[in-house]
């Protein structure tokens, strides 16, 4: 509101969202009480009843679903959000991580386990990364639905016992890894979109193209040779046997099940931007727009967020990750 709304007015991002519907308390009775896409025998009883053609009853719903999507300016706002607190966090986890032996030798991450110290540092890393991911979860079920609900919840339930069941056991430090992994492709997701919001086309190519390569690369790269080799192979060897290694590493394998399934859906918005030279769009900001309307808001060109993806993401917008061809938030 403070930070946020002045930066987006100052690079001229439209405030105004899309057009209201006419104020219509039987039309609005029937949207909110029955059904917001009305079939043609409903839309037929609609239009003797008040007296106007059907055209004009579709052209209504359409304009009142597209006015319970968010503006451009409060996705930029979102954003920006995001963007401040995944590159704050990520420079705390690598200024962090940098001074810790498991960084550079993740053997070090079960050295003297489970009598491993708590240090204040790691402490403070573990809660502000919860605290961001509940609050992810909780923000899908008031925000607009999108249509990797399902996947984007799933992604932050995984994401929010990862990080409390490595606490509670102890798992810190290859926790810390995992959370710095993570959050290096969501600034740069993010920065795509703010650029997409603003209109500047080519930067947010741009950037959208290097968040795909960096999101591959830490995800399907790092992640299974760095993370999964060290919690599957090197935790068994240095520890052995016990039931906390199974139910973390079936989480950490579900989350790499997440991470092929985004992989894919980048890739895919991947080479649509470099053959059609435009990214996909955002499922919250599809308006529907119908060609016998000239007042109707045009479509805007914007990236998705749950991981974001918690989305959100990615998410995340969020919070969000990836809808179908489209790229979102959180983790």
């Amino acid at each position: 509101r403070f930070v946020a709304k002045p930066c987006a007015l100052g690079l001229k991002v439209q405030a105004n969202g899309p057009q209201k519907a006419q104020p219509n308390a039987i039309l609005e009775k029937v949207f909110t009480a029955i059904t917001k896409h009305p079939d043609e025998k409903r839309l037929e009883g609609l239009s003797k009843q008040l007296d106007w053609d059907v055209r004009s009853i579709q052209r209504w719903f359409r304009q009142r679903r597209n006015q319970e999507k968010p503006s451009t300016l409060r996705k930029f706002c979102e954003s920006m959000w995001r963007f401040t607190f995944y590159l704050y966090i990520f420079t705390y986890g690598v200024r962090f991580l940098k001074k810790t032996p498991w960084l550079w030798n993740t053997r070090q991450c079960w050295s003297g386990y489970p009598y491993q110290p708590l240090m204040p540092d790691l402490h403070y890393y573990y809660i502000v990364e919860l605290s961001f991911y509940w609050s992810l979860m909780f923000s899908q079920f008031i925000d607009v639905k999108r249509k990797d609900f399902g996947i984007m919840f799933t992604h932050h339930i995984v994401t929010v016992t990862l990080i409390t069941f490595s606490y509670v056991t102890n798992l810190t430090r290859v926790g810390t890894l995992i959370l710095c992994l993570h959050d290096a492709a969501d600034i740069v997701l993010e920065a795509a979109k703010m650029a997409n919001y603003c209109k500047c086309q080519k930067l947010s190519d741009l950037l959208f193209l290097t968040f795909a390569v960096v999101f591959i690369v830490s995800r399907l790269g790092i992640y299974p040779l760095w993370i999964l080799n060290t919690t599957l192979f090197e935790l068994y060897e240095a520890l052995g046997n016990f039931p906390a290694l199974w139910v973390f590493n079936v989480l950490l394998i579900v989350l790499q099940i997440l991470h092929c399934f985004w992989s894919y859906l980048i890739i895919k918005a991947a080479y649509k931007a470099i053959s059609k030279g435009k990214v996909a769009k955002d499922a919250r900001s599809d308006v529907e727009s119908s060609s016998d309307e000239e007042e109707t808001v045009p479509r805007s060109k914007a990236l998705h967020s749950a991981i974001a993806t918690n989305g959100t993401s990615g998410a995340n917008g969020t919070n969000g990750y990836l809808t179908g061809t489209t790229c979102s938030e959180e983790h």
